[in-house]
């Protein structure tokens, strides 16, 4: 990585961190006087900056190849433990405003006219929810995590995990360190990083918008190991198993299941 690095790219998936990102580099954008943009198509990449850094997002990290082969472009990825990421957003769809996001609050003729959110919610039980969940949205988030063109070396991939106990802000640091990105304040970025993180800025939650708020479905950093069912385990297993062992998460497909809890341990545990 020789060339002068000018753009830096921030590439997340649902449940990953979007919307923590997504508040961190507006605000860098903002008080660095960057220009932001986001970026799903090659053409788009004619309005960006000529000169100087470019923050360029992508909240499904699925950043036109062109971009990705610039010599001064560099690329923040970030994945979550799919596990959670299914726990977190059939959590989040259930409440979720259907103004935000399109996919829920479109009615669907195989879902009896309802739209995302409302079918799932109609749903009996947890169970059924996060089947539905694990076949829908759940299914594009994890084919977008997996067709990430890995081993790029301009990229840093990292972890929704490391990244929400990163407290000192090292990670962060060593990542924004390592691209030197041309005109980046790297101290005043990470201040910003520190301001708009939960562990940071942000921890009581009355410093939160209403949206963070509305985000916040997790009580610790990996929930599945108490909050998935065994039952939802096995199917996850046998459907997305591989996944989790190319995504670095596990080493065997199936041996996880049982640190899931049977139906009657959860029932203890969240009754």
């Amino acid at each position: 990585m020789n060339d002068p690095a000018r753009f830096i790219c921030i590439g997340t998936h649902h449940k990953t961190g979007t919307i923590w990102m997504r508040k961190v580099w507006h605000v860098i954008a903002a008080e660095q006087n960057i220009p932001l943009m986001q970026c799903y198509r090659w053409q788009k990449l004619a309005q960006a900056a000529e000169t100087g850094p470019q923050i360029i997002v992508n909240w499904a990290s699925t950043f036109p190849p062109k971009l990705m082969e610039m010599a001064h472009a560099r690329f923040i990825h970030i994945i979550r433990d799919p596990r959670d990421v299914l726990l977190s957003g059939m959590r989040y769809h259930r409440k979720a405003p259907v103004a935000n996001e399109k996919f829920l609050r479109t009615p669907r003729e195989e879902w009896g006219g309802l739209n995302y959110k409302s079918y799932l919610n109609s749903l009996p039980d947890d169970t059924a929810r996060l089947i539905f969940e694990m076949e829908n949205k759940h299914a594009t988030t994890l084919s977008e995590m997996l067709k990430w063109p890995w081993g790029n070396p301009r990229a840093r991939e990292l972890r929704y995990e490391d990244l929400i106990e990163d407290e000192d802000c090292s990670l962060f640091r060593s990542v924004l360190e390592e691209f030197a990105i041309e005109g980046l304040d790297i101290d005043h970025a990470v201040k910003t990083y520190w301001d708009n993180s939960l562990f940071g800025g942000l921890a009581t939650p009355e410093n939160r918008t209403w949206r963070q708020q509305r985000h916040v479905t997790a009580s610790r950093v990996t929930d599945w190991r108490s909050q998935l069912p065994r039952e939802i385990a096995e199917i996850y297993a046998e459907r997305h198993g591989a996944a989790l062992v190319k995504l670095g998460y596990e080493d065997h497909p199936t041996e996880w299941v049982d640190l899931c809890p049977a139906g009657e341990a959860l029932a203890r545990a969240t009754g």
